[in-house]
C-alpha cells in the first residue's frame, strides 16, 4: 500500500513509518521539522518537508505520492502552547488538517487514519474510566482542535465518501518523544535524572493519566488501516497512573536519587484521566501489550543510549 504519514518525523508518527516499512509499505512522509527530527525518518521513506499549514504544498505532495492511505500525526500537540496562542493550535490542527482532507478527496485516498486525543477530548470526567460514549467536554484549546478535525472526518465522510478511522491516544510514551520539550513526562523526568537534576511536579502529584507504550499505539495504527471504518477509539489500558508513581518509576529505572520539586498546577490540564479501550479490542482487535513499568524501563534504556551521543 501507499501510505502518506503526516508528522513523520515526530515521536509517534516516525514509529509508525518505521512499521509501515518493515510490512512492505511504500510510505512518504510530510513533516516541518518544528518538533520533529530528520533523522528520526526511515531512510526507506521519501521525506518531504512540507508545512500542513500550506495548503498547495500539501496538495503537490499527495499529486506525486497518491498515497492509498493518510496516516495523520501531525499537530501542535502542545496543550499549555495551546491556552497561550489558540489562533497558532487552531491553524495547525484544524486549516492543517482540512488541507490534507481535502487534498486526499482530490486524489481518491482509500482510509484517512487520524490521531486524536483521548486525554484532552473529554474534559473532566463525568465517570471512569471514560468511553467513547462519554459527553466530549474539552476544557483546553488543543482539545477543542482536536475534536474539531473528528467532526470535519464524519461531515466528508457522509458527503464525499471519506472512509476514516479516529484514534484518541491515552498519554503515549516511549523511544523517540524528546525529553526536551513541555509535553511527555516520561522523558522529560528522564532527561532531567540522568543529568542530576529535580523535575517538576505540577500539582501534588495525584493527578492521574493513561500510560500507553508507542509500540501498542503503532499496532492500533496498524489494525486501523483495514479495520474500524467510521469508527473513533480510545486507544489506553484503562489503568490509570498518578503524576507521583510516574516520577518513581522513572526514578527506580533510572536509578537516581532525587525527589521532585512541587510546584503549581497548570491551566487546561484535566486532573484524572483514564480510557475503557474495549470498544478497540472489539472491533480492532487491538490490546495494550506492556506495562508501564516495563515501558519505562524500554524508554529509559533508548535515553541512555542516544543521550549519550548528544
Amino acid at each position: 500500500m501507499r501510505v502518506l504519514v503526516t508528522g513523520g518525523a515526530g515521536f509517534i508518527g516516525s514509529n509508525v513509518v518505521d512499521r509501515l516499512v518493515r510490512e512492505g509499505h511504500s510510505v512518504s512522509v510530510i513533516d516541518d521539522l518544528s518538533t520533529g527530527f530528520r533523522e528520526n525518518v526511515n531512510p526507506a521513506a521519501r521525506f518531504y518537508e512540507v508545512d500542513i499549514r500550506d495548503a498547495q504544498a500539501v496538495a503537490e505532495v499527495m499529486r506525486r505520492e497518491k498515497p492509498e492511505i493518510v496516516n495523520h500525526h501531525a499537530a501542535q500537540m502542545d496543550v499549555r502552547r495551546s491556552t497561550r496562542e489558540p489562533v497558532f493550535d487552531a491553524e495547525v490542527n484544524i486549516l492543517g488538517s482540512l488541507n490534507l482532507i481535502l487534498a486526499a478527496l482530490e486524489v481518491g485516498v482509500r482510509k484517512f487514519v487520524y490521531a486524536s486525543t483521548g486525554g484532552a477530548v473529554y474534559g473532566e470526567p463525568q465517570y471512569l474510566p471514560v468511553d467513547e460514549k462519554h459527553p466530549v467536554v474539552p476544557i483546553s484549546q488543543y482539545g477543542i482542535s482536536k475534536h474539531t478535525v473528528e467532526h470535519y472526518l464524519q461531515l466528508y465522510s457522509v458527503n464525499h465518501g471519506l472512509r476514516f478511522t479516529v484514534l484518541r491516544y491515552g498519554n503515549v510514551y516511549g523511544p523517540r518523544q524528546t525529553p526536551h520539550g513541555e509535553a511527555g513526562v516520561v522523558a522529560i523526568f528522564t532527561g532531567l535524572m540522568m543529568e542530576g537534576k529535580r523535575p517538576t511536579i505540577f500539582g501534588k502529584g495525584d493527578k492521574t493519566r493513561d500510560y500507553v507504550y508507542v509500540d501498542d499505539v503503532v499496532e492500533a495504527n496498524m489494525l486501523a488501516m483495514w479495520k474500524g471504518d467510521g469508527g473513533i477509539y480510545n486507544i489506553g489500558t484503562g489503568v490509570p497512573t498518578t503524576d507521583q508513581q510516574v516520577f518513581e518509576t522513572v526514578r527506580d529505572a533510572v536509578g537516581a536519587d532525587v525527589e521532585p520539586i512541587y510546584g503549581e498546577e497548570r491551566l487546561g490540564e484535566v486532573h484524572h484521566i483514564h480510557l475503557d479501550a474495549s470498544l478497540a479490542m472489539k472491533e480492532l482487535g487491538w490490546k495494550p501489550t506492556v506495562t508501564f513499568a516495563e515501558g519505562v524501563r524500554r524508554a529509559v534504556d533508548y535515553y541512555r543510549r542516544t543521550l549519550a551521543k548528544d
